[in-house]
């Protein structure tokens, strides 16, 4: 049975809570998913597909609750082999450059590690969506067909 991985990026809770309404309505749809908090290896390799939330921290950084898993992944390098993945990326364009820094930088690492992007990256504005579960949650119902 295919199992998607929901891997979270969360420093006060926001990117969680998307995460867990995107679980739900995976599960809706029949779909099986598991969210990774502190996620480990071995939870990145068995998922059957991947998808990540995260904020954004200090310059553009990744949260702490990620930060040492990205670092191992980086240190690793396990080979996804065209594994299909999804990045959401939550952010304050005030920020300037580093808006969405987390996102852009997992994106970019799930890449080099060969997986498959099934759509670009997807950048949620704090300036323009006070509900960013509603941005994220439709489009992920876009994405249903490709994380089967």
């Amino acid at each position: 049975m295919s199992k998607i991985g929901i891997f979270v990026g969360s420093v006060y809770g926001n990117a969680q809570h998307v995460a867990e309404e995107v679980h739900t309505l995976l599960n809706k749809h029949g779909l099986f998913s598991d969210v990774f908090i502190d996620p480990t290896l071995d939870d990145f390799k068995n998922a059957s597909s991947l998808l990540f939330i995260s904020s954004t921290t200090g310059q553009g950084d990744i949260p702490p609750n990620l930060e040492f898993f990205i670092q191992d992944l980086r240190d690793q390098f396990p080979l996804l082999e065209q594994k299909p993945f999804a990045v959401a990326g939550l952010g304050d364009s005030s920020y300037g450059e580093t808006y969405c820094g987390a996102g852009r930088q997992i994106f970019e690492l799930l890449s080099e590690l060969q997986g498959k992007p099934i759509t670009d990256l997807l950048e949620v504005d704090a300036c323009e969506t006070l509900e960013p579960e509603v941005e994220v949650v439709g489009w992920i119902e876009k994405l249903l067909s490709e994380l089967k």
